[in-house]
């Protein structure tokens, strides 16, 4: 594989990592992210990552981050600079997104946040505004109209809630929240209780916010949704438009050659 970018969407979890070139992202991984971990352990799991995609190093061109974990930066650095040794852009830091960013205070966006604005604007330019919804540690409802970011909600994860659920209420385990029902059944079990209650909630708050944010955006809303967690809400119900799991290494894709075309 001549793959020429190497894209790292770091997460407080996970930290999903793709190999794209100009026709797309090629391949996709994901790695626990550990700020614990040494540069060589980081730097050594790539070159394995590499090499189980047959990924020629000389290929790559430059590597490009969007992280909302500051602590994880200086291994990524050092471990990039030692195994891969290619310019590396964290967004919007080193590449500023052509994005107009109407936060009330800009800096505290996210950049995974930003990133998957600018990516369902990319993919989606027709539509007058756009959301998309993140499935991560947190689930981030976020709105674009025009070339605008607009701002959302922030709303806790369902392994968060889960893992909340278990650690405050000690007669409550934890559970698999992979559910074959197409209806919240009348839980007659703890585990089905559960299940149930966190998978048919999360469908219920999703389809909510998404038609009260969409009422206040402007024109037609395309809803675009992301993350682990998004193609089982998806089964569930109709609120998405679309399920795009790489959309934030593509929007890393995408503005390199944007803003580094040569």
């Amino acid at each position: 594989m001549r793959a020429e970018l190497l894209l790292f969407d770091i997460g407080n979890t996970s930290t999903k990592i793709g190999l794209a070139g100009r026709e797309g992202v090629l391949a996709t991984y994901a790695l626990r992210t550990d700020v614990e971990q040494t540069a060589d352990s980081l730097g050594l799991n790539l070159l394995a990552l590499c090499r189980h995609a047959g990924l020629v190093l000389e290929s790559v061109r430059a590597c490009m981050v969007s992280s909302v974990v500051p602590d994880f930066a200086p291994v990524l650095r050092e471990a990039l600079g030692r195994y891969v040794d290619r310019p590396i852009f964290f967004v919007p830091a080193d590449m500023p997104l052509p994005l107009e960013n109407r936060y009330a205070r800009p800096e505290q966006v996210g950049a995974d946040r930003l990133v998957g604005a600018y990516a369902a604007r990319r993919l989606y330019p027709e539509p007058e505004s756009l959301m998309v919804v993140d499935f991560g540690t947190a689930v981030t409802f976020d709105c674009i109209s025009g070339n605008a970011y607009e701002g959302g909600l922030i709303f806790p994860g369902p392994k968060t809630a889960l893992a909340a659920l278990a650690r405050h209420a000690a007669q409550l385990m934890r559970v698999d929240l992979e559910v074959d029902a197409l209806t919240p059944a009348v839980g007659r079990d703890t585990i089905t209780s559960i299940q149930h209650g966190l998978v048919f909630g999360f469908v219920g708050m999703v389809e909510g916010l998404v038609a009260r944010l969409r009422a206040q955006l402007p024109g037609c809303t395309r809803v675009l949704a992301t993350g682990g967690f998004a193609r089982s809400i998806a089964r569930l119900s109709p609120v998405f438009d679309e399920v795009l799991p790489s959309l934030l290494l593509e929007g890393l894709r995408r503005l390199f050659y944007e803003r580094r075309p040569v």
